[in-house]
Parts: C-alpha cells; sequence; structure tokens
C-alpha cells in the first residue's frame, strides 16, 4: 500500500512539472550570453593593467559583440523575441533562430579557445588598442536608435 502511494504522488509531481514546463511562454530572446559589460576604461587605466587582466577584459568584450551585433536590426538589448517583434512564431523561424543561437556558441567558444592560446603573444599596446575599440564600439550601441530617424 506505502509503494502505491509513493508511486502516485511521484508520477503526479512528474506530470505536474511537465505541464507546468510545457505552459511557460516558449519564446527564446533573439540576443542570448553575455550582454553588457561592467566598466569602460581609459587607456591609463589599462596600460596600468597586467597582461592577464588585459586578456580577460577583451575576452569579455568580444562575447558581447559577438552576442549583440549580428542581431542589431532586431535587437540591441536582451528580452527581445520574435514574438514581440510580430515574427511568426513557427516551427521554421523557431528553427532558424535556435541554430542561429548554436551557430553563435558555436563561434564564440571556437574564437575563445583561439584567443586563450594565441593571443598571449600580443603587444600590450595592441590589446589596449582593442579594449578601447571594443568598448568605443559598444558605447555606439547607446545611439543605436538615432540611426532610425528618417
Amino acid at each position: 500500500m506505502k509503494t502505491k502511494t509513493t508511486f502516485f504522488c511521484i508520477l503526479f509531481l512528474l506530470l505536474a512539472s511537465i505541464s507546468f514546463a510545457q505552459g511557460r511562454d516558449g519564446s527564446q530572446s533573439i540576443i542570448s550570453g553575455k550582454v553588457n559589460i561592467k566598466k569602460y576604461h581609459s587607456r591609463d587605466e589599462l596600460k596600468q593593467m597586467k597582461k592577464g587582466d588585459l586578456l580577460v577584459l577583451y575576452i569579455e568584450r568580444i562575447e558581447v559583440i559577438v552576442n549583440i551585433l549580428p542581431n542589431i536590426a532586431f535587437a540591441t538589448k536582451p528580452g527581445v523575441t520574435m514574438q514581440s517583434l510580430g515574427i511568426p512564431d513557427t516551427k521554421d523561424n523557431k528553427k532558424a533562430l535556435e541554430e542561429n543561437i548554436e551557430a553563435s556558441t558555436s563561434y564564440f567558444d571556437s574564437t575563445i579557445e583561439f584567443q586563450k592560446k594565441i593571443l598571449p603573444y600580443s603587444d600590450t599596446i595592441d590589446l589596449v588598442a582593442a579594449i578601447l575599440f571594443y568598448e568605443s564600439t559598444l558605447k555606439s550601441l547607446h545611439t543605436y536608435d538615432d540611426f532610425k530617424r528618417e
């Protein structure tokens, strides 16, 4: 008797969790992953940092750029879904978005793997310049809406 009760309780919990999981809004955000940086730096701040710290900043900026720039025609911030843009929520569209996210993730992972092996050989001044360039690019996203005016 105790076994039946335990079995039915587990079955009930399993069914309840499945129904709640399917009841959620399945819309996936067009921009996923890391999409912002904590701080922008000056040239002087970067020049005083160790090369290892510069490598970390460089990779963080690449991650943000890879997640945002390919999608700026749709959104510049996370949380925007195909549904919120009025894009039909079809199986093909969902699959295309999933494939795009997988491709971006794969690209980012392989790029970072390469960067971690090769980037330490770069000159510190080049790292500083690249970080400043990336940060400038990211700052310009704040003015993206200005380009939408007719």
